[in-house]
């Protein structure tokens, strides 16, 4: 579990290519302090498994559900990527919860610089768009941010100075793809309401779940 508070901008060292998987090695710095192997480390907002350990580098295999699922299938040498260790019980909650598990990819639509913050639009897919509210959270590429404004099919986001110059939100260009996480917590909150929910096409919502819809059990 990781908080979206990035701890240091890493850079893509190899990519090996293994068919139906890749291994990827990292350099970085301070996400080697007090990691040993099997630790989770954030890459962009993907969990990754530390594989191997060397000297201000670590390495990772991605599977081919990983490079289906995020941006890092079009990773290579000298790119830059936003890293996090795991969260500790004892570490400060800055962001908000999030998993390290992707759930969509979107792709920048549009920067809006100004004097002290840029208004960044992101494409959303479809099957998240419930998740989002206004001011509420989403991970872009493993960065906490507050939603500005939900569109039909985007979003919106304004990165501060810290951010631009911390992650890589601060380069990243028109038609770039940002790996996507939504609200752990909406998703179960829809998960759990499921059961009250009314199912498509019905009119009335399934009501306590010890009720009967069946009039025959109604008092006359």
């Amino acid at each position: 579990m990781f908080t979206g508070i990035v701890e240091e901008l890493g850079t893509i060292a190899e990519v090996t290519d293994q068919g139906d998987a890749i291994r990827l090695t990292v350099e970085a710095g301070t996400v080697l302090e007090g990691t040993g192997l099997g630790d989770s480390i954030s890459v962009n907002g993907c969990c990754l498994t530390v594989a191997e350990l060397g000297e201000g580098r670590w390495t990772a295999d991605l599977m081919q559900e990983t490079l289906d699922k995020t941006s890092l299938r079009g990773a290579a040498p000298g790119d830059r990527v936003n890293l996090e260790r795991a969260v500790t019980v004892d570490k400060r909650l800055g962001g908000h919860i999030v998993q390290g598990h992707v759930d969509g990819v979107g792709r920048i639509l549009s920067r809006a610089p100004s004097e002290h913050w840029d208004v960044v639009e992101v494409s959303l897919p479809g099957h998240l768009a419930r998740y989002l509210v206004d001011k509420g959270s989403i991970t872009v590429d493993g960065v906490s941010l507050t939603v500005v404004e939900v569109r039909d099919a985007s979003f919106t986001v304004s990165l501060i100075p810290e951010t631009l110059a911390r992650t890589t939100l601060g380069t990243r260009r028109v038609g770039d793809l940002v790996n996507l996480e939504a609200d752990v917590i909406a998703k179960h909150v829809e998960k759990l309401l499921g059961g009250y929910l009314p199912s498509p096409g019905s009119t009335t919502g399934h009501g306590n779940p010890g009720s009967s819809d069946n009039p025959e059990n109604e008092d006359d």
